[in-house]
C-alpha cells in the first residue's frame, strides 16, 4: 500500500502496484476486474461505468479503481457542407486529399542528394497546424481556379472521443479493474459488485476477469470436493469393515474438525482460499484415522469378548487415547513452522497451516467425546455387520 501511494503521485502516469496470483491461470491485469456490456453506445457504457467506479471508490473495498474505457481522447471534426462545395465545383476528394497533405504528412516520392535519398514529405508550417482554428485559413481552388477559404466550405468542431473501443462477447463494454484494500476479501468486492450490477439499466449485463472470474467460476468448487472425499471415503471404509454403520461413526469427527477449522476464518484470522481450502480436504483424511483406531478397536473387543458396546468403546478409547494423541501432537508440530512463517507466500502458508491446526485440536479434542456416543446409539447390537 505503501508504495502504491508513492507511485500514485507521479503525475501523467497510471502505475499499480499488486501481487501477483499465487496458482496459473489468471486472465492477468488487477486482480478485481468486472465486465460491463451492452448493446449502447459507448459514451453510456461509460456513464454506467464511470457510476460504478465512483460507488467503487466510496465503498472503501479497493485500494485503486480503474477502468479500460475513458473518453480523454480529444479529436476535430471538420464537417464540410457538401452543397456549396458542389456548387463550387470542388470535390470531397479534392478537400480530403488537401487536408491529408498539409496535416498528414503525406508521402509524395523520394529524391536523391549526395548519394542518398530522401523521403519528400509536404506538410503546413507549424503555425498553420497548431489549432483547430488553423484549419480555416486553408484554401481550395473552385473549378474557375480561384481561391476559396475552407473556412467557407467547412465547420470546425472540437470533441473527445474514447480511447479505445473495447468488446465483449460482441458488444460493447467496458472493464471495472480494482486492487483489493488491506484486509478486503475477493468474496467481499465481488458482492459488493453484483450489488450494484443489479442496478444497471435494462440491457446490460456483466462478466468477470482475471482473479475474481476464478473466484466467481470456482469457489463453489470446495462444496463438491469435500462431498466427493466423504462419498469416497465412506465407500471405501464400507468396503473395508464390510458394514454401512461404521463408515458413518468414524466420519462423525469430519465435521467436528471442519467446525474448528472455520473458527479462525470467523474470527478474520485468515480467509477461505484455495490453500484453505485445501486444509479443509486434508482434513478429511486426518481426522478420520482417530475413528478408524477407535472402531476398529472397539469391534475387535465387541466380537472377542462378547461385552455390550459402551464398554467396547470405552475400552478403545482408552487403549487408543495415546495413539490419538501422539498422531496430533506429530501433525501440530510438523506444521508449526507453516503458522509462524514470514517473507514472501507467508500468507498462504499461514492459512493452510492455521487451517489444519486449529481443525486437527478442536477435532481431536471433541472426537473423543462425541465419537463413543455416538458408537453407543447407532453401533448394530449383533457382534458381525452386515
Amino acid at each position: 500500500m505503501d508504495l502504491q501511494q508513492r507511485v500514485a503521485s507521479i503525475q501523467g502516469t497510471s502505475v499499480f502496484v499488486f501481487q501477483m496470483g499465487a496458482l496459473p491461470g489468471s486472465t492477468g491485469g488487477l486482480p478485481v476486474q468486472m465486465v460491463v456490456r451492452s448493446d449502447d453506445s459507448y459514451r453510456n457504457v461509460f456513464g454506467v461505468m464511470s457510476h460504478l467506479r465512483e460507488e467503487a471508490s466510496k465503498s472503501g473495498l479497493f485500494a485503486v479503481v480503474d477502468s479500460d474505457l475513458a473518453f480523454d481522447n480529444p479529436v476535430v471534426r471538420v464537417t464540410v457542407d457538401r452543397t456549396k462545395a458542389n456548387a463550387l465545383g470542388i470535390r470531397m476528394e479534392r478537400i480530403g486529399n488537401a487536408l491529408n497533405t498539409l496535416i498528414g504528412e503525406n508521402y509524395v516520392n523520394r529524391f536523391g542528394y549526395y548519394g542518398r535519398s530522401y523521403d519528400v514529405i509536404p506538410q503546413a508550417v507549424p503555425l498553420s497546424r497548431l489549432t483547430p482554428d488553423a484549419l480555416k485559413t486553408y484554401y481550395m481552388r473552385d473549378q474557375n481556379g480561384h481561391q476559396v477559404p475552407l473556412s467557407a466550405l467547412a465547420s470546425v468542431r472540437v470533441d473527445v472521443e474514447p480511447n479505445r473501443l473495447p468488446q465483449f462477447g460482441q458488444q460493447n463494454s467496458a472493464t471495472f479493474q480494482a486492487i483489493l484494500a488491506k484486509g478486503v476479501t475477493m468474496g467481499d468486492a465481488v458482492s459488493f459488485l453484483k450489488a450494484k450490477a443489479a442496478e444497471f439499466p435494462p440491457g446490460y449485463s456483466y462478466d468477470w476477469q482475471s482473479d475474481s472470474r476464478q473466484y466467481v467460476q470456482e469457489g463453489n468448487a470446495l462444496i463438491f470436493a469435500f462431498l466427493f472425499a466423504l462419498i469416497a471415503i465412506y465407500l471405501v471404509l464400507s468396503v473395508q469393515y464390510n458394514s454401512f454403520t461404521d463408515p458413518v461413526i468414524i466420519l462423525v469427527s469430519v465435521p467436528l474438525s471442519v467446525f474448528g477449522a472455520l473458527i479462525p476464518l470467523a474470527l478474520g484470522v485468515t480467509t477461505l482460499n484455495i490453500y484453505t481450502e485445501i486444509g479443509l480436504i486434508t482434513l478429511i483424511g486426518l481426522v478420520s484415522k482417530h475413528g478408524i483406531l477407535m472402531v476398529e478397536f472397539a469391534n475387535e473387543i465387541l466380537h472377542r469378548d462378547n461385552v455390550d458396546r459402551r464398554t467396547a468403546i470405552e475400552t478403545a478409547a482408552a487403549i487408543r487415547f495415546r495413539p490419538i494423541i501422539m498422531t496430533t501432537a506429530a501433525m501440530v508440530v510438523g506444521l508449526a513452522p507453516l503458522v509462524i512463517a514470514t517473507g514472501a507466500g507467508a500468507n498462504s502458508r499461514f492459512g493452510l497451516g492455521t487451517v489444519i491446526v486449529v481443525g486437527m485440536i478442536v477435532g481431536t479434542s471433541m472426537t473423543l467425546f462425541v465419537l463413543p456416543s455416538v458408537y453407543t446409539v447407532i453401533r448394530p447390537r449383533r457382534s458381525k455387520t452386515v
